[in-house]
């Protein structure tokens, strides 16, 4: 099978704007498939390569993608050209977690998500003077015209969906909202307190009211996000920087909440998280640590929980169909949180994102 030519948004400085070129992909694998992309979500994940350490840069981040097979290896079965699909995160599927149905717990989830490399430190492009450029962010790199990723990790959708809108259900939405369905598995009448009113947040809000529960409180530092989280059917909103966040929860929720969710990963917001649960109460952490966390000797003493959470807990081919069907019904509005920008833009939709001025950019490869 020849090399494949794409254009790619391609990370060169931890602190320098990004640089469009064109790259060589390295033909499919016996189990991989190029996809032509339609769209990709801008995640606030695919900051960290400008923040952690050790990234091997130059690299293509993007992993939120959704477009069209091109070509398919000889191994891959269920999928053809021309077939429409949302790509999500790599794992294993060998170890004992992704045995138990739990992806994004895989042993090996970081090294294969979060290098963007292959797992033997391997990869599949090259810029146009030969020099190797890192493309497996999570799995696919698609902030770019094409990836080439494993045919694992996509989910076949109908051809009749909006598909260069689909790509945040890989990762953002999927997160957020498995987060309440999966994760905590908020029941009817359930109280629960929201932190951070982004594209995670604003999902979780979403699911919340899926899932019906009672009271749903949003809190965000943005009264516009939190004007929307209400659109989206928060039944309470507070202003994150109020110095009465927990006391003001706390008699929404009448004593304290079942469940909160941290969006934010900020240690003092994830504090203020876990005040705020009853003594049986269960927090889910989402957002990427910012700093050490340091709680009271008491603040778990009485029966809480604290739980990390990945992408949802969400099995990919089984979640995002559910999600497309919940949007189909008018329960799951995430296209509202969606703004479009050519990917020679990535620039400013990265800033717009930073900023807090749009919930989720989705770059259009032109």
């Amino acid at each position: 099978m020849p090399t494949t030519i794409t254009t790619a948004a391609v990370l060169r400085s931890t602190d320098g704007p990004y640089s469009i070129e064109e790259l060589t992909l390295d033909p499919p694998g016996p189990d991989d498939i190029t996809v032509r992309i339609a769209g990709a979500g801008l995640c606030h994940t695919d900051l960290l390569p400008r923040q952690q350490p050790g990234m091997p840069l130059p690299l293509v981040p993007g992993h939120e993608g959704a477009g069209v097979v091109e070509a398919a290896g000889s191994q891959v079965q269920g999928l053809a050209v021309g077939d429409h699909v949302v790509l999500s995160f790599d794992s294993c599927r060998t170890c004992v977690n992704c045995r138990r149905a739990r992806p994004a717990n895989c042993d090996t989830f970081f090294p294969r998500n979060m290098s963007g490399r292959n797992m033997d430190g391997s990869t599949n492009a090259r810029d146009t003077g030969g020099a190797a450029v890192s493309a497996r962010w999570f799995g696919q790199s698609s902030f770019a015209t094409r990836a080439v990723v494993d045919a694992r990790n996509v989910v076949k959708v109908d051809p009749d969906l909006p598909l260069e809108l689909l790509g945040p259900l890989g990762c953002g939405f999927q997160t957020g909202a498995g987060a309440v369905l999966n994760s905590l598995g908020a029941e009817v009448g359930a109280g629960i307190v929201i932190f951070g009113a982004g594209a995670v947040g604003l999902a979780s809000v979403m699911a919340a009211r899926v899932a019906g529960a009672g009271t749903i409180v949003a809190v965000d530092l943005n009264p516009d996000r939190l004007e929307l989280a209400r659109d989206l059917g928060a039944t309470h909103v507070i202003d994150g920087a109020a110095d009465d966040v927990v006391r003001q929860a706390r008699r929404i929720v009448r004593g304290g909440a079942d469940y909160t969710l941290d969006t934010t990963g900020s240690p003092h917001v994830i504090a203020t998280a876990i005040d705020t649960l009853r003594t049986s109460g269960v927090c889910g952490l989402i957002g990427a640590p910012a700093g050490d966390l340091s709680l009271s000797a008491t603040s778990l003493s009485t029966g809480r929980t604290v739980k990390g959470i990945v992408e949802g807990d969400a099995v990919p081919q089984l979640f995002i169909p559910r999600l497309i069907a919940l949007w189909q019904e008018g329960k799951f509005p995430f296209d509202r949180l969606i703004e479009k920008f050519a990917l020679a833009d990535i620039d400013a939709a990265e800033c717009a994102a930073r900023d807090g001025k749009v919930v989720k950019p989705v770059l259009i490869p032109q």
